[in-house]
């Protein structure tokens, strides 16, 4: 069956054309509606679920999709015979139909024309002979003057009706026929079946006016008698409100004279609240201030519970309750290599904090000792932006942080945020409203000096509600979050105790004024060894717990934890690691049980009997690694061995770690034109531009002559295109493999190269280096020419990364040529 829009407006105007009455079959289905009359000129959805009815439709489907609809008497009755069945119905024309569950069908009708059954019969469905009314329209002065009549009170109605919507009125305008205006108001207005009835078994147009006009009228009246009904309530309901405002009054009264307030316990208890809070003075006197008005209020009043909820978020916010950090920095620096391996530059930015704040604690407590206390030094609060890709633990950093100051930690994730309110809180005059996140991450640790870790903070967004980055302003300023207000408590929070710690994947996604508030400290993705390292010291200990398992029962050698990084996982961080070897471990679990099993014999393994105990250990291999998580997702590039012309190979940086790229260049006959392919961004295609400038301008060093790009076309694909591909420093691979193609020069199959170009040939620093490299050597790579500007970046690099490796600076593109290809290039004047 065809499948049908979903119909907002019921009452939909046909702009079908009626065919002829000798077109029109007089012999059809009838489908039996309940509680609806459809007219002419109305296209109306139906829910159809009676088998009988659905029959009938089918029938119908096959044939010429006309359709009987006649309404019941009883809409109760089940079964629709013909004595519970009008005399008058609608022919109508099936369009579409959908079906849903429970077999039932949606049907779409558009209705042709009144009609009159003369004859039926009852098979599996009802089946009637026919005839049709078409009233006549004769242009006359009396129906000018019904129509206008039943068009007035058709907008009185409307107007006194709230059910139905003002823009029918719009509708109604548009409709020019007599006939379809009539239709329209009577399938609109809101009146019993047996009227709407009455007006299909009327057989003159004119005749239908005056029925139409009747009920509009009659409405109209009860609308008039409704109307005076609640005038009188309303005017009840004002002596009972003046007889409630004097009784509360008195109530007032009695509140002031102290007769009950003193002995309220819950008014003992937010009065104790507030003075045991810590607040500062200026917040106290509000406090205060808002319940004596509570105290004013009536219980029952709503106002009563906005009062309410106020003090009791002011008393459980923390005012001047710290815990004592533990600034031990060996504890720190045991704590944070215990929780995570690498990551050195976070942790010791992190250390440094916690030694500026050991020594500020030690100088205070010689200020102070033995004499009048001075005003403590204050360490600058520090907001840490930990920017990288996902899975490298950014999250678990902020948890060691907190447990090695030994702080309360609360997370807010921001991701998604976009409200204002969430990050600033809402103010009370609205219903529902409450603290921001930060008042309640507050709230939440009990203390004013936890750590809070705002998760995600390159992931909100902004709309008409306002900008959550802007509210984070104020938070995340260390000259100003002293004195941090929420649009709820609307007073002055100190948060300068709080350690903030933010988390981001992408820092050019973070707006810049919130940037410049925070040290943006990078975290790289991790490399191979180190996911070896992490898997043997956390992830692998953590997961033979969760299984049930020991190192007495698995081993997992350092070979085996290499393949299932280097071929089924391709990520900067080790979450995926961590699915791929707890999917391992849940096989080998189920492998051990079932050894237990079969040693014990399965009538033992209702628990009762005791195990034996399964001797020997289970050491994964590369075949049972293939065996438990399949194929390998992932295969590891190699460099070619063989040296080939028109292609070099680059080094590449992306969110997984490092890659190599394989360029290739092919010169062909044709138009004078460069083709780029393999889905390259701008700043690529621009890097491609600049570096086949640079060689014909300099085409003469290459052995090139002048006139090389003459009828001839230049096409440079980077494999892999389905991957997007953007950035700059492939510029120099790029030149390098066209100079190859265009001369017939080969390139050195062992060399890969990285930097950008100029049109001068200067090569210009990249980023990513340490993932470069390391791609470069675990792809057989042996030497690898970077920008001279990026010499610097060798010192910071590990030497596991550089071992094998001749690194060769280079600061020009003339540089190069000699380490990239074997044949000189002979000079052209």
């Amino acid at each position: 069956m065809n499948e049908i829009k979903e119909i907002t407006d019921l009452n939909q105007i046909s702009d079908t054309k009626i065919p002829e009455k000798s077109e029109l079959p007089v012999s059809m289905p009838v489908v039996p509606l309940r509680d609806i009359v459809i007219y002419p000129y109305m296209m109306y959805p139906i829910l159809a679920g009676r088998e009988s009815t659905i029959s009938a439709i089918n029938y119908s489907l096959e044939r010429e999709k006309y359709v009987m609809l006649v309404t019941q008497k009883d809409s109760r009755t089940e079964d629709a015979g013909p004595e519970n069945l009008f005399e008058y119905g609608t022919v109508a024309k099936i369009l579409q139909v959908i079906k849903l569950p429970n077999n039932l069908i949606k049907v779409l009708v558009d209705g042709i024309a009144q009609a009159k059954i003369t004859a039926i019969s009852h098979d599996k469905f009802l089946t009637a002979e026919i005839e049709y009314i078409f009233p006549k329209i004769e242009e006359s002065t009396e129906l000018t003057a019904l129509i206008r009549q039943a068009t007035k009170l058709f907008y009185d109605y409307v107007a006194n009706n709230r059910a139905v919507a003002q823009e029918s009125l719009t509708a109604y305008d548009n409709i020019k026929e007599p006939d379809r205006k009539l239709y329209y108001i009577a399938s609109t207005i809101l009146v019993s079946v047996q009227r709407k009835q009455r007006l299909l078994e009327i057989n003159t147009l004119l005749g239908q006016y005056f029925e139409l006009i009747d009920i509009l009228s009659s409405e109209l009246e009860i609308f008039k008698v409704e109307k005076d009904i609640e005038t009188k309530i309303n005017q009840s309901m004002q002596k009972n409100q003046r007889k409630f405002i004097v009784q509360e009054q008195i109530r007032i009264l009695q509140e002031e004279l102290n007769d009950e307030d003193e002995t309220d316990p819950d008014f003992v208890k937010l009065k104790d609240g507030i003075q045991k809070s810590k607040m500062p003075k200026d917040v106290k006197e509000k406090a205060m201030e808002e319940f004596q008005k509570l105290k004013k209020i009536p219980p029952m009043s709503p106002e009563a519970t906005v009062s309410r909820n106020f003090l009791d978020w002011m008393i459980s916010v923390p005012w001047s309750v710290y815990t004592n950090d533990n600034l031990d920095i060996e504890h720190a620096k045991e704590i944070l290599d215990e929780d995570h391996f690498g990551l050195e530059k976070p942790k010791e930015r992190i250390l440094e904090h916690i030694a500026i704040l050991n020594n500020i604690q030690s100088k205070n407590k010689r200020r102070n000792k033995g004499k009048k206390p001075k005003e403590s030094l204050k360490a600058r609060a520090q907001i840490l932006c930990l920017v990288g890709p996902p899975g490298v633990g950014k999250t678990s950093l902020g948890k060691s942080i907190a447990r090695a100051l030994d702080r309360k930690f609360v997370r807010i994730s921001l991701g998604g945020v976009r409200d204002e309110a969430e990050i600033r809180g809402h103010r009370r005059t609205y219903i529902g409203s409450m603290p921001g996140k930060i008042i309640q991450s507050m709230r939440k640790a009990g203390t004013s000096n936890p750590v809070i870790l705002m998760d995600e903070i390159d992931k909100m967004g902004m709309d008409f509600r306002g900008d959550p980055a802007s509210a984070l302003l104020e938070a995340l300023d260390p000259e100003q979050n002293n004195t941090f207000n929420d649009h709820y408590l609307d007073v002055d929070y100190d948060l300068s105790r709080v350690l903030f710690i933010t988390t981001a994947n992408v820092q050019f996604q973070i707006p810049l004024p919130l940037q410049d508030r925070m040290e943006i400290i990078q975290m790289p993705g991790y490399l191979e060894h180190e996911k070896l390292e992490i898997a043997k010291r956390h992830i692998i200990p953590k997961l033979l717990i969760e299984h049930g398992l020991s190192t007495s029962e698995v081993e997992i050698p350092d070979a085996s934890l290499h393949k299932i990084i280097v071929e089924y996982t391709r990520e900067a961080g080790v979450r995926n690691l961590e699915r791929e070897i707890a999917s391992l471990m849940r096989k080998i679990t189920k492998e051990i049980v079932l050894a237990k099993a079969k040693l014990n014999g399965s009538a033992k393994l209702n628990g009762s009997a005791k195990y034996k105990k399964v001797d020997k250990v289970l050491k994964v291999n590369a075949e049972l690694i293939e065996k438990y998580l399949g194929v390998p997702k992932f295969k590891e590039k190699q460099a070619d061995k063989e040296d080939k012309v028109g292609s070099a190979v680059g080094l590449a940086w992306t969110s997984m770690g490092g890659d190599i790229l394989d360029i290739e260049v092919s010169v062909m006959p044709g138009k004078e034109k460069l083709t780029l392919t393999g889905q390259l961004g701008d700043v690529m295609k621009e890097s491609a531009f600049a570096g086949f400038t640079f060689i014909r301008s300099n085409a003469a060093k290459f052995g090139l002559p002048k006139n090389f790009f003459s009828n001839k076309e230049i096409h440079v694909h980077i494999p892999e295109g389905a991957i997007p591909k953007d950035g700059p420093s492939a510029g120099i691979t790029m030149a390098i493999a066209m100079i190859s193609a265009l001369t017939g020069n080969p390139t050195r199959s062992d060399v890969a190269m990285t930097g950008e170009i100029t049109l001068r040939g200067e090569i210009l620093p990249i980023g990513g280096l340490n993932e470069k490299l390391l791609a470069a050597q675990r792809s057989g790579i042996k030497t690898v020419l970077i920008p001279k500007e990026n010499e610097k970046d060798l010192k910071e690099i590990s030497d596991k990364i550089k071992k094998g490796l001749s690194i060769i600076p280079v600061e020009k593109l003339d540089d190069s040529v000699k380490h990239i290809f074997k044949k000189k290039f002979t000079k052209k004047k």
